[in-house]
């Protein structure tokens, strides 16, 4: 044998062993892609990849092997040829395809680390001023809120009557305490009795809101607390991408040639036509 049959031969023999090394396993003759296992592997680990432990990639190997078993025995029944797969089918192609399109524009369009510390002091202000620590005692009637007011002006305990006859179950346990919040988070009736009072003191008459009538009480006020950027600044990056593919999507919808009229837009309609016909 001589010089180029020799190379000949084991490029022959490297060959198949190259091939059989990208496969996992052969299922009745088919060969099981290695890739396969390393797709299956990236959606469990949402894409990080590194340092996957020894026995999730044996359970990856497992699952990808299970399934051509299963899957050539689907095809043994002659279902890819039934409706009903063609149409599961066209579905999944259609979302592989969405969340591709998807996932390659926010790769695409990221957001800076400018425009996200731009986002959180814009959001930091308009969450500055005060926060207010207050208690409350929730009952049904006026004329109850008023002799619940008298026996804490008489002596009893804020806390113990919250406790033992507020309807406002969550706090009550805690005697009547609804932590620090901000004024807003409250309804404007309770919000502008809590920002009257001075620390410490209590509503002399009950107020009345939505919910029944209330008897509060300041503990303390401070400065809002806000976290720092860094602590932050992956979450609002992260609802600012979601904007952002909010707007593509939008862009896409008007941009499409169609006859269809999406639910938004039909209710949007409605009012209009209603106005139109009450002037006819």
């Amino acid at each position: 044998m001589n010089f180029k049959s020799s190379i000949a031969l084991i490029g022959a023999l490297v060959l198949p062993l190259a091939v059989m090394a990208q496969n996992v396993a052969t299922v009745n003759g088919k060969p099981v892609p290695q890739s396969r296992v390393d797709a299956l592997i990236k959606t469990a680990t949402h894409g990080q990849q590194q340092d996957v432990p020894p026995e999730l990639k044996a359970q990856a190997k497992d699952q990808v092997v299970m399934r051509e078993i299963f899957a050539q025995e689907a095809e043994k029944q002659g279902i890819p040829n039934t409706a009903d797969y063609k149409n599961q089918l066209d579905l999944v192609r259609q979302t592989v395809l969405i969340n591709t399109l998807f996932q390659n524009f926010i790769k695409t369009h990221p957001v800076s680390d400018t425009d996200a510390k731009a986002e959180y002091d814009k959001i930091k202000a308009e969450q500055s001023g005060l926060e207010y620590h207050a208690r409350h005692i929730l009952v049904d009637s006026e004329d109850e809120a008023k002799k619940l007011i008298a026996q804490i002006k008489a002596g009893s305990k804020f806390e113990d009557v919250a406790k033992k006859s507020s309807k406002d179950t969550g706090s009550a346990e805690n005697g009547g305490d609804l932590d620090w919040a901000k004024p807003t988070a409250y309804v404007p009736e309770f919000s502008a009795a809590l920002q009257a009072l001075k620390k410490g003191q209590m509503t002399d008459a009950p107020v009345k809101t939505q919910f029944g009538y209330h008897i509060i009480r300041l503990e303390d006020t401070r400065a809002a607390q806000f976290p720092n950027f860094e602590e932050v600044k992956d979450k609002i990056k992260q609802q600012m991408e979601q904007v952002k593919l909010q707007e593509y999507q939008e862009k896409l919808r008007k941009a499409a040639k169609t006859d269809y009229k999406f639910a938004a837009e039909q209710q949007q309609q409605a009012p209009a036509a209603a106005a139109s016909g009450a002037k006819k």
